[in-house]
């Protein structure tokens, strides 16, 4: 007969064999956890995202064409002005009607003037050709979209063509009537430069209609010809000017469409089309102390003037220039690549391991990248791997 355990002696076996246990619990390699995500199909866009700041497209800076006594300028910021209604009255000095250099000066003026107008209005004769050349190959392209021998793109192209020489046209115009005015201003300087007993006031008249932007000389006092006394312009006809860095100029061109965010309106974002990118570029030292190479670049509101009429002169506007745009893209989020070798791949979950494979990648826009091979859609990768993930580790996926 076998010799009966005393039951100190079993509780004893059963401690070893549990202590035996958690000794290779211990030792058997850890499942780290991880967080996954899907890889999808859907639109994708490449954004150079910039602040930028609105700007009345046609400004006039009404200066004092005469020495003289200003008298004081009742107009406030914001107020609308008429074309041809007095806005400025200068009372001569004496001294500036008998001065004879004056006079030979204020001839130059004139004959200068003269020529500045007729080149303006030849400046418009020119734009208004390209205006309707413009505006004849967006029919032409409406027709051959409709008969499939065009496409959207090239459609979209024309009309901001059309509207970029529009435009023009429009700011040639307005030059007219600047030159116009200066002209004016010019004659009236003439009429008290030489002439004998001066003193007559001479009333300045606003160039255009619109609104008054800045008052320079609120209150009366002195001026010599030239001093900046007011500006005026259309607060309705605005532009949005965007300085970005100059390797990301080099992405943009004319035509191209922007859109703008946080802009302070109702949360839809409003829409543009790039008018220039100036060929000089300036230097700018950013908040971090580092000096930048910076390209100036002008936008075109394109959305319903309706939507952004509560927009000013100097607002801000946040630019995102669509460089690039799909509607059925394969991507995955950025975080679930890294870099093997001159390469990318990443790690795809497979019966509970992660299994490395090797991406080719596309274009990339902030925190998305576009996959051209290696996965499939619908496949589910790791996000953010750890060092402790390699090829074939087993992994636990967090819920």
């Amino acid at each position: 007969m076998m010799k009966r355990l005393q039951p100190r002696r079993i509780a004893l076996i059963a401690a070893g064999v549990v202590l035996l246990l958690l000794v290779a619990y211990g030792f058997m390699p850890t499942r780290p956890n991880v967080d996954t995500t899907s890889v999808i199909r859907g639109p994708m866009d490449v954004l150079i995202e910039e602040e930028g700041r609105t700007r009345v497209i046609d400004r006039f800076v009404v200066a004092a064409p005469i020495s003289g006594v200003v008298r004081r300028i009742e107009l406030e910021v914001g107020d609308a002005v008429e074309e041809g209604s007095a806005i400025v009255t200068i009372e001569p000095m004496r001294v500036e009607a008998l001065n004879p250099q004056r006079r030979a000066e204020a001839e130059a003026r004139v004959a200068a003037a003269k020529s500045a107008l007729q080149s303006a209005e030849e400046v418009v004769r020119a734009a208004g050709a390209d205006a309707d050349l413009a505006r004849s190959e967006l029919e032409r392209m409406q027709g051959l979209f409709d008969g499939d021998a065009a496409t959207q793109r090239d459609v979209a192209y024309a009309a901001a063509q059309s509207r970029r020489a529009a435009a023009q046209k429009s700011s040639a115009e307005f030059s007219v009537e600047v030159a116009r005015h200066n002209l004016d201003a010019a004659q009236t300087a003439l009429r008290f430069a030489g002439a004998a007993g001066g003193g007559v006031p001479v009333v300045i008249k606003a160039p255009v209609s619109g609104r008054v932007l800045a008052v320079h000389q609120e209150s009366e006092g002195v001026v010599s010809p030239g001093i900046p006394l007011l500006e005026v312009g259309d607060p309705e006809r605005l532009e949005v000017a965007v300085d970005v860095l100059s390797q990301d100029a080099t992405r943009l061109a004319a035509g191209m469409a922007v859109r703008f965010a946080r802009w302070g309106g109702n949360g839809e974002d409003l829409r543009g089309v790039v008018r220039t990118v100036e060929p000089v570029g300036f230097t700018k030292v950013s908040a971090l102390g580092v000096e930048e190479q910076r390209v100036w670049t002008v936008v075109d509101f394109v959305s319903d003037p309706a939507t952004w009429s509560r927009l000013g002169d100097g607002y801000r506007v946040v630019a995102q220039f669509v460089a690039w745009e799909a509607n059925d893209v394969l991507q995955l989020p950025s975080s679930a690549l890294f870099r093997r070798g001159d390469g990318w791949a990443t790690f795809v979950v497979e019966g509970g391991r992660a299994v490395e494979r090797a991406v080719t990648v596309g274009q990339r826009s902030g925190l998305t990248v576009q996959i051209e091979a290696g996965v499939n859609e619908g496949d589910e990768v790791i996000v953010h791997p750890t060092s402790e993930v390699e090829d074939g580790t087993r992994i636990r996926v967090r819920s």
